[in-house]
């Protein structure tokens, strides 16, 4: 055997010499990870047909209930390609720019991608249990479980950086188990380019990279750090993510101001329990069990010794999160999928034999449960009818904002109210004189609403909006000088101080819509007291 980042982990003599031909196909090795049901053996056929259900349920949800409001600002964002935005990364930006120019931008030109997204990484987890030794029993039970995640569901039913965030952990775990166990060389160096796309992607992989190095250093594993191979990754990473960093030095850093103000302003503070409990909720109470016994076989089985690094992992992510005290939910989210996997393991040895009736238990449990938590996460139903639903199960509208709540949580009220804003403001704007409506700007409170107008007003003939708000202020006020313009929400005496003449002309009325967005006056403000170019910095909003 050739000299490369797997000798440290050089499976024994009698090991290899129990090799079967099913192992040398590139299954985990029995030396490491221990004896299996069914060592290496291939469950792509029922992996397949999960993920495929995975996508159908998906696509039966794709053009409900409306555009969310980060695919408005994603669909401007792809008008203007750059390295960089205030506050993501470009790559998802790239991709949906591609999506666009070759399907254009209707709910199922740009939702079908998230879609096949999230069955990729049903696939994905299937896969991880194979290479933790599971056999078709574990590898299947670990992608039912990742159908079942109600945050999974709901991030893939829109465009979003976030659906290709999981993938990418998703593939980045299986990469780096593979390596840990096989010791490939050039699993290294796929796993770097796996972390510079994350990276490019969304810069919270950081937190991906981090927890590994902790995993490898907490675990038999860290022999691995004395070769060269994770060093190589880490640099093809830090070199794919460079075209971004030098977008930041450039424009100073926007992202830190945003992530600062964010934190500071929007954000809400969450206890460690309150962490915890948002955990199990996001994840399904019903795959509570399967994730913990997934971490406890990594953590302390001695079988999970090369792949000791994705459960330390876990636990390094999350305790950076709790500590942080103002992270989303949905931060930890991708680092389950090897948990499932581990669990999905576990259950299958203790089901071995004559246990074998407590599997087909186990899946009807986490069918069931798996369809009761769906109508949360994927707008399958009519609206009025969730509404309903949701209170007979006791589940008020919620948010991780400083945000009063309406109707609808804030996933599903992101989705109303868009086409009634641009009903008014195209109203306002028509009642223009021909002369005001070639000099009159559009300005609206957050990207929401400029996106809304920016992309559904295109067919009616309105401008684009300008906006204070994280990349619209970046991009400027545009050419025209504001002397007349359209406004939408605000502060009225804010308003009255920038205008001389200001002037109600309509209101935003959609009862799902956030409570922010709803009987939103819109105005028309003519003769500004502050010229443009003196107005700009003061609207500037990176939150």
């Amino acid at each position: 055997m050739k000299e490369h980042a797997g000798a440290p982990f050089r499976a024994p003599a009698a090991a290899a010499a129990r090799a079967s031909p099913a192992s040398a196909r590139g299954s985990a090795p029995e030396s490491a990870l221990g004896p299996t049901s069914s060592p290496g053996e291939h469950a792509d056929g029922p992996l397949l047909a999960l993920a495929l259900a995975k996508l159908a349920l998906q696509v039966a949800a794709i053009t409900r209930y409306g555009y969310f409001r980060d695919e408005l600002y994603y669909l401007v964002c792809a008008q203007h390609p750059a390295a960089g935005y205030v506050d993501q990364p470009p790559l998802s930006i790239w991709i949906l720019g591609l999506v666009r120019a070759v399907l254009g931008d209707s709910l199922i030109a740009i939702r079908l991608l998230p879609a096949l997204a999230g069955a990729a990484t049903v696939f994905l987890t299937g896969r991880i249990a194979r290479e933790l030794g599971g056999g078709r029993f574990a590898q299947s039970f670990a992608a039912l479980a990742a159908i079942v995640v109600p945050v999974f569901i709901g991030t893939d039913h829109y465009y979003s950086m976030n659906t290709f965030d999981i993938l990418l952990w998703t593939l980045a775990a299986l990469l780096a188990l593979r390596a840990l166990t096989a010791g490939t060389p050039r699993l290294w160096l796929l796993l770097g380019v796996v972390l510079g796309l994350g990276l490019l992607n969304k810069i919270s992989v950081m937190w991906l990279g981090a927890g590994l190095i902790a995993g490898i250093l907490a675990s038999p594993s860290r022999r691995v750090l004395l070769t060269r191979w994770p060093w190589l990754a880490a640099g093809i990473a830090v070199l794919l993510f460079s075209p971004h960093l030098l977008w930041q030095v450039q424009h100073g850093w926007p992202t830190l101001e945003f992530m600062r103000n964010a934190t500071g302003r929007k954000m809400a503070v969450v206890s460690a329990a309150g962490f915890v409990a948002a955990q199990v909720l996001a994840m399904n109470p019903v795959t509570l069990p399967l994730w913990l016994a997934g971490l406890v076989w990594l953590l302390f089985a001695r079988a999970a010794r090369s792949a000791r690094a994705l459960g330390v992992m876990y636990l390094a992510v999350a305790v950076f999160l709790i500590a942080g005290g103002r992270s989303r939910t949905s931060y930890l989210a991708p680092a389950y999928v090897a948990l499932f996997a581990a669990g999905a393991l576990v259950l299958e040895r203790a089901t071995a034999g004559r246990a074998r009736a407590m599997r087909a238990a186990a899946v009807a449990v986490v069918l069931v449960m798996g369809a009761v938590a769906l109508p949360f996460a994927l707008p399958l139903l009519p609206v009025e009818t969730y509404i309903r639903y949701a209170r007979t199960l006791g589940m008020a509208p919620s948010t991780e904002e400083h945000h009063r709540m309406g109707l609808l949580p804030q996933q599903y009220a992101d989705m109303f109210g868009w086409e009634e804003l641009v009903d008014e403001v195209e109203r306002a704007y028509k009642s223009l004189s021909p002369e005001e409506q070639a000099r009159c700007s559009i300005f609206a409170q957050n990207y929401g609403e400029a996106g809304a107008i920016t992309v559904l007003g295109r067919r009616r003939g309105l401008p684009p909006a300008l906006s204070g708000h994280n990349n619209f202020w970046l991009w400027g006020p545009g050419t025209r000088s504001g002397e007349v313009m359209v406004v939408v929400g605000g502060d009225l005496e804010d308003n009255q101080r920038v205008f001389r003449e200001l002037t109600r002309v309509g209101t935003v009325r959609s009862k799902y819509a956030m409570p922010y967005e709803q009987d939103m006056p819109i105005y028309i403000g003519r003769g500004l007291k502050i010229p443009m170019r003196e107005l700009w910095p003061i609207v500037k909003m990176y939150v």
